[in-house]
């Protein structure tokens, strides 16, 4: 079993993935998306997942790549926003180097626009992304080994912030 060097949760628009391609690349490990791995075995994006089967399928699809992630990858991990929601998935993360990279709106807004095509915030963006974290805060900060402000930072900045967080060497 191999874990993973980084984990990396937060919500839509903290650079998960951006951040996560530019430690991956720093520490020389590969990078692992869990919503990528989800799309890729369903054969479908997210959205039509939703629509299709609907929230309830999607997070057990969420888990099961989760629970694959956590135990074969040893690179760097970004799971999508809402998978710390599951019992499951905070129980897989305990023991794992998990960084919270928090956002706020304002920023959050102009990474993502809240207006890509995500099927939790597609009615009243902001107010909802709003009751997104006002429900996974707590879990963010519940599983996270570290938290990364990324309040007008770059990815590289948050990518070196988590490095020293976690007491990483980074090589360059």
């Amino acid at each position: 079993m191999t874990a993973p060097v980084v984990v990396l949760v937060g919500p839509p628009g903290s650079g998960k993935s951006t951040v996560g391609r530019a430690l991956a690349e720093r520490l020389g490990v590969g990078f692992r998306d869990t919503d990528a791995d989800i799309e890729e075995g369903a054969g479908k994006p997210i959205p039509e997942i939703f629509i299709d089967e609907g929230e309830p399928h999607f997070r057990a699809l969420e888990v099961a790549a989760v629970r694959a992630a956590a135990e074969t990858h040893g690179g760097v991990l970004a799971l999508g926003g809402g998978a710390v929601m599951a019992d499951a998935t905070r129980e897989l993360l305990r023991g794992l180097p998990v960084v919270f990279l928090e956002v706020p709106l304002a920023d959050a807004v102009k990474r993502v626009g809240l207006d890509a095509p995500r099927p939790l915030l597609a009615v009243n963006p902001r107010a909802r992304w709003r009751e997104l974290m006002d429900a996974r805060r707590p879990l963010y900060l519940e599983v996270a080994t570290a938290v990364v402000d990324t309040a007008d930072r770059t990815p590289e900045q948050v990518a070196d912030a988590v490095l020293e967080a976690l007491e990483l060497k980074n090589p360059s």
